[in-house]
């Protein structure tokens, strides 16, 4: 999964770590850097993913627009969109 170590207090840089992770393998990762962030180490994820952004005590810093600003995790339009999604999937698939 990560193929480098994590030094005690070191920064991360992660870019887009999910699109090759199993919803469960990005629980397994999310673990890793919660365990990781115990021990002072810090992290910058660029991700698309719901399951990335919802890091305990994670700021998520939108830059959809300028200037870059913090929004919360339930404002995320991928979250809003996989929520909505299983509940009527026709209602987005009509539109493609």
């Amino acid at each position: 999964m990560l193929k480098e170590p994590i030094h005690p207090g070191g920064l991360s840089l992660l870019d887009e770590p999910e699109p090759p992770l199993s919803p469960i393998h990005q629980l397994t990762l999310l673990s890793l850097i919660m365990e990781a962030v115990d021990n002072d180490c810090q992290f910058i994820i660029a991700t698309h993913s719901p399951m990335m952004m919802a890091l305990p005590g994670a700021t998520i810093l939108s830059l959809d627009h300028l200037p870059i600003c913090p929004v919360a995790w339930h404002e995320v339009e991928q979250v809003s969109i996989m929520r909505a999604f299983p509940n009527d999937p026709k209602s987005f698939l009509r539109h493609l």
